[in-house]
């Protein structure tokens, strides 16, 4: 897959593709089917299949104080729309000049001058340009004007009739049911970052962890999870079985939610290596503990309970 950042950046030999568009948060089964749609009408023109999407979140820049919500920042989206086998990633920097764009605009200026589209795929829902007034209709009535072709792909949803979409997973996350965010998904939800130096406590008790600062990334239930955490080794992802406690840590007075993850078996050094962390079972929320003795305690009962509900995982 090929990265372009600019759509002034993109060659004269990869214009006219196929181009799916949206933000994209998640990379969920709704999002995978408008990007395959793209790729399957892109196979049949003879046409390269792209995403076209926006960084960062325009929520983000329309609702800065906001709390963090994103369940896929640009390295991971990036990751996951490349797995899905598209031709180009094209990233729009949304900014106070995207933002005041109007939806005319944004078909002349980026979709035509810059990419020169040949066909564009959206979702149902999907809203862009000044005050959101671009929506599916506007880019059908825009195709047929200035031709190119358009197809909106309406509510994806699951057996029993729930929609898949990137509201969905946030609730779930935050109602600690990370089993119901991964099958809106398609794949469990993860949180990857850098590990960065704790406190050490973990290793005195026998029960060293790595640990990620969530920073953009959603808030999900605080509590402690059953995980598998993916350690690059060269061109492959080795996943480890572990437990992970995801929150404030109150027990030792702590004050910055961060994601503390041990795994089990290995004694690995991962400082300052990027560790993704996939979220499999939430086992109980956080809690103060009368003594680090008895938050001891409480972590072996955690990592039995992690290992018998990775090993019924498969």
């Amino acid at each position: 897959m090929r990265l372009y950042r600019h759509t002034a950046d993109l060659p004269a030999e990869e214009r006219g593709a196929v181009v799916a568009l949206g933000n994209f948060d998640g990379v969920h089964r709704g999002h995978q089917t408008v990007i395959g749609t793209a790729q399957r009408i892109a196979a049949e023109l003879g046409a390269p299949s792209a995403v076209v999407t926006f960084e960062p979140h325009p929520r983000s820049v329309f609702r800065p104080d906001d709390p963090p919500f994103r369940l896929t920042p640009f390295r991971v989206k990036t990751r996951h729309v490349e797995a899905l086998g598209v031709d180009q990633l094209i990233v729009c920097h949304f900014d106070e000049g995207l933002r005041h764009k109007t939806a005319q605009a944004f078909v002349d200026e980026v979709l035509l001058a810059g990419l020169g589209v040949r066909h564009v795929v959206c979702g149902y829902d999907f809203l862009f340009g000044h005050k959101r007034s671009g929506d599916p209709a506007f880019l059908s009535r825009a195709g047929r004007a200035q031709g190119f072709g358009v197809t909106e792909v309406g509510p994806v949803s699951d057996s029993e009739g729930g929609v898949y979409s990137s509201t969905r997973v946030r609730d779930a996350l935050t109602a600690g049911n990370p089993r119901e965010a991964a099958h809106v998904l398609g794949h469990p939800w993860e949180i990857e970052g850098r590990v960065v130096h704790g406190d050490r406590r973990g290793r005195t008790i026998g029960f060293p962890t790595a640990n990620i600062e969530l920073g953009d990334y959603l808030r999900p239930a605080f509590g402690v999870y059953a995980v598998r955490a993916g350690v690059d080794r060269g061109d492959r992802t080795v996943w480890l079985p572990g437990v992970a406690n995801l929150g404030a840590r109150p027990t030792v007075d702590g004050t910055v939610a961060r994601l503390e993850a041990h795994l089990f078996d290995v004694d690995l050094d991962l400082y300052d290596l990027h560790l993704r962390v996939q979220m499999i079972d939430f086992l109980r929320p956080e809690m103060k503990f009368p003594s680090f003795d008895a938050l001891k305690d409480q972590i072996v009962q955690d990592a039995a309970a992690a290992r018998a509900v990775l090993a019924d995982a498969g």
